[in-house]
């Protein structure tokens, strides 16, 4: 009895020690990045082999919103993210509420089929959405671009309001109907207020996956319209590091915020409901 006793302290000691070293591993992979960027987005130059930065400035700050490609690029970015989660919201939210609420034929083979369909590479379908977007004239152009962005989100805003409207208590908006509440008051107050968590996170993750986007975006916007993560590629190439960094900070600033507002959703189980065809 001694040595299974012991045998299982050393085993759950094991599992601690793996589980913290696997903790220490993910925080250096996770916030390694985002420390290097914050030190070289104020520095004035730090090379290897020297240990500290020759100094500190904000010039590089200045530098970014003084560019004025730099400072389109963010105003794009603002600008267009929002257009497409709006009309995201206008073309899925219905769509969800129908796989959420009603059992149609078909139903389950339509949200595989949507979810299959992003499970590829989308560069060969940029490539042929840009062969029909020159036959549109939409090569260069605000609305090509909301457009190509807008495949991103489809997937987030249909599937999680989808199980965010299924979970909702049919017998609460039956006992609503029978003390004479209308069916949009019903829908109002009951089903749209319990899915609202649920779709809550699907716009979230749909503003980060337009905010992110970068292949189709460069493929079908340039020359004339590039969003911050498309501007990228020129920094990499024609700017100092120091402003590269500092605009790989503003360009992680809107992810880090909507997640940390939007954690108790994420955390509690919302996001991955989100993905359970039932």
């Amino acid at each position: 009895m001694a040595r299974v006793k012991a045998r299982v302290k050393t085993s759950s000691l094991g599992v601690k020690i793996f589980l913290y070293v696997f903790m220490a591993l993910m925080a250096v992979f996770i916030l390694g990045p985002l420390f290097w960027l914050g030190i070289h987005a104020f520095v004035t130059n730090w090379t290897y082999p020297n240990l500290y930065p020759d100094g500190w400035t904000l010039h590089w700050w200045t530098r970014v919103f003084d560019d004025s490609a730099l400072e389109t690029a963010i105003r794009n970015s603002l600008i267009i993210s929002p257009i497409v989660v709006v009309v995201s919201m206008l073309i899925c939210l219905p769509a969800a509420y129908a796989a959420g609420r009603m059992n149609y034929p078909g139903r389950k083979i339509f949200l595989i089929g949507m979810f299959a369909a992003n499970s590829f590479p989308k560069i060969g379908l940029f490539a042929s959405i840009a062969t029909l977007y020159y036959a549109l004239n939409l090569i260069g152009t605000f609305v090509g671009v909301v457009i190509i962005q807008l495949l991103g989100t489809i997937i987030y805003m249909t599937w999680i309001p989808a199980a965010a409207f299924a979970a909702v208590p049919r017998n609460l908006e039956e006992a609503a109907r029978d003390a004479g509440a209308s069916k949009f008051r019903v829908f109002r107050t009951i089903t749209l207020r319990l899915a609202m968590p649920g779709i809550l996170v699907a716009v979230v993750m749909s503003f980060l996956a337009s905010f992110d986007e970068a292949q189709g975006s460069y493929l079908v916007g340039a020359p004339q319209i590039f969003t911050m993560p498309t501007e990228m590629y020129s920094l990499v190439q024609n700017y100092p590091i120091q402003v590269a960094a500092v605009f790989s900070l503003l360009l992680a600033f809107p992810s880090v915020l909507l997640i940390t507002l939007a954690r108790k959703h994420i955390i509690g189980g919302q996001l991955a409901e989100g993905f359970q065809i039932k």
